[in-house]
């Protein structure tokens, strides 16, 4: 089994999406789960998780929309607003109520404050979600992000996190510093994971041989065990798109034996963020339970 632990979908009517612009043509525009399934399926993809493109309630109800049209999607990375902690208590109960909820994601890296991550109000949000036993995807992509990752372990110990696109390594740099040391001291704990994802140079083009010691490292500071696949289309349109990502993932990994792999493409994701066996199921059997026996509704209130 494959599962791909990092989509998007996103549509210009029904959030902000203020980080999109004439600045950024290639993703300036609605992306929908159709456009992505083909790429699933020649692939041999099995299962998906959605993961949130705006801190903005209506992007999280499209995802459940999508959902609901595509047994493919087996879970979904929401958005709650971490700095209002009593907001984000009362939304969590009712996200929960659908067990395709099983992570929050905020866009910390468009935050101007770098040390958004661990102020009092966000780390009460934090609070949240480790009382509410969600895993948080923490999207770090300055080493000032990755710094705070022992602090927040530190205060929420039964917090599991999950390091969005290996945290941002630094591909095509000549120093690997201070990713490569930060990356290690943020493996320590190991309620903490990371997805192979989202693996971009600054500048320059994207090839295997530029990820692999990025994943290697990852590699050695995690293990297979606490890593998993993530294709992030459609940003990846950008480095060549799905089916080329996807290959030269496949690439990287192709030396570790049968047990490790099955870890990164299938095993971490359904650990880490607890899938509902009964919807990776139905994403194989491509027929999806009915409204009346599933085990939530079908979305937020």
């Amino acid at each position: 089994m494959i599962i791909d632990a990092h989509q998007h979908v996103w549509d210009l009517t029904r959030a902000p999406y203020p980080w999109l612009g004439p600045h950024v043509p290639q993703w300036n525009r609605t992306f929908e789960f159709d456009e992505l399934a083909p790429h699933l399926v020649r692939n041999g993809v099995d299962a998906t998780v959605l993961v949130e493109s705006d801190d903005d309630d209506g992007d999280t109800e499209l995802m459940f929309e999508v959902a609901d049209a595509h047994p493919t999607v087996v879970a979904i990375v929401a958005y709650l607003p971490l700095d209002q902690p009593e907001h984000a208590a009362e939304r969590l109960s009712r996200l929960r109520r659908d067990d395709r909820v099983v992570g929050i994601r905020n866009l910390v890296h468009h935050k101007a404050d770098p040390d958004w991550i661990t102020s009092a109000p966000v780390d009460e949000g934090l609070a949240v979600l480790e009382g509410g036993d969600v895993a948080f995807d923490f999207v770090s992509t300055l080493p000032r992000h990755l710094e705070h990752v022992p602090t927040i372990s530190e205060r929420h110990p039964g917090l599991r996190i999950v390091l969005d696109h290996l945290a941002k390594p630094p591909i095509g740099a000549d120093d690997v510093e201070p990713w490569w040391s930060l990356i290690a001291a943020a493996a320590e704990n190991p309620m903490v994971s990371a997805k192979i994802s989202g693996l971009y140079p600054d500048s320059g083009q994207w090839s295997v041989d530029g990820i692999r010691p990025f994943v290697d490292r990852a590699l050695d500071v995690f293990g297979p065990e606490r890593l998993m696949y993530g294709g992030d289309w459609p940003i990846s349109v950008a480095s060549g798109g799905y089916d080329r990502v996807f290959a030269g993932l496949q690439s990287a990994l192709s030396g570790l034996g049968v047990e490790e792999a099955n870890h990164i493409w299938s095993g971490t994701a359904r650990r880490v963020y607890r899938i509902e066996p009964s919807r990776l199921e139905a994403a194989v059997s491509g027929v999806g339970p009915r409204i009346d026996e599933a085990s939530t509704s079908a979305g937020p209130s």
